[in-house]
Formats: C-alpha cells, structure tokens, sequence
C-alpha cells in the first residue's frame, strides 16, 4: 500500500518517497514492521489466550510422558499472531497490484482459517482431535488448486505450467492441464510436513525462517531478468515482490519465536503450521523452485517421512521403526534433552539451507 501511495510523488523526484521504489528497501521494512507487531501485540494476545483456553493446548495422552507435565496449560493458537504482522505488513509494503502476492497471500490465510477451526475444534472438546482428517484434507486440495491455477496463469509461456529441475538449466518438463494438480500437491504437502514438525518448542518456526530466508533470496533472483539471466535461472517477472512477503514471514516468526523460545508461553497450533508450510509451498511454485524447497525444507521432508515409515511398517508387521513418530519424539524417548533435539535439528536445518542455495550455482 505505502508503495502504491508512494509511487507517484517518487516519480516527482521527491527522493524520500523514491526509497519506496527499491525492493531491498522494502523488504527490509516488512521484516522490521512484522517484528515490532509480533513484540508490541504477542504479550497482549497470549494473556488473552490464557483467558480463554484454560487448560491450554490438549495434548496427546500417547505422547511422550514428560509433555503432560511441562506443556500442560499452555494456550495454543499463536499461529493468528504470525499471520496478523505478516499480513499487516506484506499489505504495508508490497506492490499491491502484484497477483503473486494475493495468490500467495490467499493460501497462506486460506490455510490458516483451516488451522484455526481444527484448534477451536480441539479446545472446545478439550480433545488432541479437531477436524476430520478427511475434511481437512478436503478443503486443503480445494484452496491448493486454485491457488495453483492461479498462479499459473500469472507466469507467461511455457514455464507457466511447466517443471524446473535443480541443476539442469536446459530441462523444463511441460505438465500443460496437469500443473495446477502439481502445484496443488506441493502445497498440501509443504504444509502437513510443517504441521508434523510442530512438537517441541521452537522447532518448526526457525527452520520455517530459515527456508522463508532462502525464498526470498531466490523470489529476487529470479524476478530480476539481469540475476536470473546471470545465474542461468528460469527469469520468472512479478515473483521478486514475494521477497517483500518472506520477508514479512521472517519477521513475524522471529517475533512468535521470541514467545515460544523454550519453556515456550505459546504455541502457534495448526492455525500457524498449517498456514507456514502452505506458505512456503505456494512461494516455491510461484517461483518454479518446488525441488529446491524439498532440499532447502529437508528437516520437514525427514519428520513426514519418519511418520510414513512408522505407520507402514507397523501395519505390515506390528512392529514400530522408531521408537515414536514423528523423528523428533523417537530422540525424546531415547533421553535427548528438548534443546538438545531442537537445536541440532535447526543445525541441520541451515546446512540443508546452503545446500539448496548451492543448486542456484550449480548448472
């Protein structure tokens, strides 16, 4: 919005207003403004989530043991305070007139609705179960297709519903009427791999940050013909204003990282995993890297993968892989300590980070 208002006295050569026009400035500035929202209105939100959720967050009776104990009474739905700075500030800052902001935008809140009713759901039964698995699912394909549809009409040519593969800069596989099921799928599956690795305090919103952090890197690389053409990248015009929104989402999840720190004061609940992961998903599809999010979300790929291979191999011989799914509840039930599991997976988080910045070079 500042943008669009900004514009025309930028064009007067007024050269404050003329910052406006500067992505990097921008962007900064989203950061920043959705870090002070999260710090000035998290106390605010967490007192009043307390009030009403007085139990907390249910938590699951077959989980670890010591997590009826230690996380008992927090209150959950953190995630509205992630999605309020970040959609207060990429509406600040970003070009309005920009669809991939909107497409983006609209996943990522449509997502987050979805989270919102499973918590109440929970709260209001004061049960570990919200929304019917199949329902959730359900409405989370609906809004990944037409999220996905749209953001293929957006892209010009070819590469609108076509497949980039890291490293081979020459391969575009043509999907035509099938990319949107693609895209779809990215979606649906970045934001249940994040939903999955939300268990431990701090866990998910940092390798959450790091991969918004990479995105925008990539979203400004790619949306400017010159570093795009540079770096033998598919120039995809339009995507470089989602480095406003990443930047925003990084803001914002330092500010919710700052109350979920462990002993953690809040949880952000589905209503902020579900909403981060589908995030992340409609970004990578947006800027064609859907490969490269599987590389630099890596962390998030090993939880899902963990719990697959749990509930297959359980049912096939009634034996457990780990000792409980997802990976990171196996470490608690080995005697990790919860900072200990959490840290060392944000390390692993960043060197899967690097990895995925790598493949930008590699050609």
């Amino acid at each position: 919005m500042l943008f669009n208002l900004a514009r025309p006295l930028a064009e007067q050569h007024m050269l404050l207003f003329n910052l406006f026009r500067y992505l990097t400035f921008r962007s900064g500035a989203a950061c920043i403004t959705a870090l002070v929202i999260s710090l000035v209105f998290g106390p605010m939100l967490i007192r009043w989530l307390r009030s009403v959720q007085r139990q907390g967050q249910p938590i699951r009776p077959d989980g670890p043991e010591r997590h009826l104990i230690e996380k008992k009474g927090t209150p959950t739905m953190g995630g509205v305070l992630i999605l309020s700075a970040l959609t207060v500030s990429t509406l600040l800052w970003a070009d309005l007139r920009n669809g991939y902001v909107w497409a983006v935008l609209f996943l990522t809140l449509g997502y987050g609705a979805i989270g919102f009713v499973d918590d109440y759901i929970k709260l209001s039964k004061a049960s570990f179960r919200g929304l019917s698995g199949r329902g959730k699912l359900v409405v989370q394909l609906a809004l990944g297709l037409v999220a996905a549809y749209w953001i293929s009409t957006l892209t010009k040519g070819a590469l609108g519903t076509g497949l980039t593969v890291p490293v081979f800069k020459e391969v575009l596989i043509p999907l035509g009427f099938a990319f949107p099921v693609f895209g779809m799928l990215v979606m649906l599956g970045a934001s249940n791999a994040v939903n999955l690795t939300d268990g431990l305090d701090g866990l998910a919103i940092v390798p959450t940050i790091i991969a918004a952090g990479v995105f925008a890197l990539i979203a400004y690389l790619v949306g400017n013909r010159v570093f795009a053409d540079y770096l033998q990248l598919n120039a995809v015009p339009g995507t470089g204003e989602l480095c406003v929104f990443l930047s925003a989402l990084v803001g914002a999840g330092l500010g919710f990282l700052w109350f979920n720190a462990p002993p953690a004061a809040v949880f952000m609940g589905d209503t902020g995993s579900l909403a981060l992961g589908g995030a992340l998903g409609a970004v990578a599809v947006a800027v064609k890297h859907e490969f490269v999010l599987a590389i630099v979300g890596g962390l998030f790929v090993v939880e899902t993968v963990s719990v697959i291979i749990q509930v297959f191999w359980y049912k096939r011989t009634g034996r457990r892989v780990f000792l409980m799914a997802p990976l990171h509840h196996h470490f608690e039930k080995k005697g990790w300590s919860e900072p200990t599991i959490v840290i060392r997976f944000w390390i692993i988080a960043m060197i899967l980070a690097l990895v995925g910045l790598a493949t930008l070079k590699i050609r």
